[in-house]
């Protein structure tokens, strides 16, 4: 008889109370949450159908015509020329950024480092201009100056002299 108990109260311990202290359940929910029945597999498969096509779809969105090479129309030779045009214009900043963003953290490095780098070389120009500029006023003030005490040498020199 002890044996049954013991071993009732052992596999109880086991099976509620050391699974409650190993793997603590959270909190039950509120009253009036009302749960959802589980999915079929037909289900199942259908959600993540439609999962998936909206995830492409998403990325076709994104990527846009311009990044696809294998989708171009066969164009006449008028079009070329057109295309050509409008290829020569570089994309913004701000447009350079969304698409390296959309490209994750690989396309984004090269694309914030270009960055920086030309506000780097555009400081460093802006600078460089300002000294030059900041230099040339200098020597204009010192000859101004030179050639406003240079006649008054002068007359104080034949000043002196007479």
């Amino acid at each position: 008889m002890k044996l049954k108990v013991v071993y009732r109260k052992v596999s109880d311990y086991i099976r509620y109370d050391l699974k409650e202290i190993v793997l603590p359940s959270s909190l039950p929910d509120p009253p009036h949450v009302v749960k959802r029945r589980k999915l079929t597999w037909h289900e199942r498969f259908l959600v993540l159908k439609e999962a998936s096509r909206l995830y492409a779809a998403s990325w076709v969105r994104d990527i846009g015509p311009e990044l696809r090479p294998n989708d171009y129309k066969k164009q006449g030779d008028a079009e070329p020329k057109k295309q050509a045009k409008e290829t020569e214009n570089e994309p913004s900043v701000l447009e350079d950024l969304a698409v390296a963003a959309r490209g994750g953290m690989e396309t984004l490095r090269p694309a914030l480092h270009r960055l920086y780098m030309t506000r780097a070389s555009h400081y460093k120009d802006a600078l460089a201009s300002f000294i030059k500029g900041y230099h040339e006023g200098l020597q204009q003030v010192m000859q101004s100056k030179a050639e406003s005490e240079a006649p008054a040498d002068e007359s104080d020199k034949s000043k002196k002299t007479t």
